[in-house]
């Protein structure tokens, strides 16, 4: 071999430890980078999943994608990439209980509004059963006993949505005094009585 040859040889190997040299020194921050986004979006997905699940599904793309770049080596495009996703990572807890304090206004809205028309339209149809029920010239063509079944299960569930509600499950609570204003209406079409219109809820 050459003096020449053995020259070129050993640049080469010089040069391809540089390179290896240049890798490694790249491969740990962009390795603490991935970890460091990876941490932040599991300690926000539960909540981000339930109330941002876009924005959750964004940031989770994103990362596979820094993942990807890291298992072909690419450290330079990892350690770019990843303050922006990091940012993003980081938004995802606070965009989460933005959108968790605006559902639980709405629902809030939506309780004050049921707990306050339920109960009297129920009463209203009580008395109007137990009238029905004396007066029998004024109940005919009315099933009265189907009334009083639905009048039954609206009531049955109305302690169910004051439970849910007493034990802090909003969105449980909501839900059931909904079904029980489907019943409430229903009942009160049976007996062929129209009920006053609930007042909306005061604002803030």
């Amino acid at each position: 071999m050459t003096d020449l040859h053995r020259a070129a040889r050993y640049a080469w190997v010089a040069a391809a430890a540089v390179v290896l040299a240049a890798c490694a020194n790249k491969m740990e921050p962009a390795r603490n980078a991935i970890a460091q986004i990876d941490s932040t979006v599991t300690a926000a997905s539960a909540d981000a999943a339930k109330y941002v699940p876009d924005q959750l599904k964004d940031v989770q793309g994103k990362l596979a994608d820094l993942k990807t770049s890291f298992d072909k080596k690419d450290y330079v495009t990892v350690i770019t990439g990843a303050p922006a996703v990091l940012a993003s990572a980081q938004g995802l807890a606070a965009a989460a209980a933005a959108k968790k304090d605006e559902i639980t206004q709405a629902l809030n809205g939506d309780w004050s509004n049921l707990s306050g028309s339920l109960p009297a339209g129920v009463q209203k149809i009580q008395e109007r059963i137990t009238m029905l029920g004396k007066n029998r010239r004024m109940a005919r063509g009315i099933d009265l006993a189907a009334a009083k079944a639905g009048l039954a299960d609206a009531t049955s569930l109305w302690s169910k949505a004051q439970a849910a509600f007493a034990a802090g499950n909003l969105e449980e609570a909501v839900g059931a005094a909904k079904d029980v204003k489907s019943k409430v209406d229903g009942v009160a079409e049976t007996l062929k009585m129209k009920l006053p219109e609930a007042a909306p809820a005061a604002a803030d």
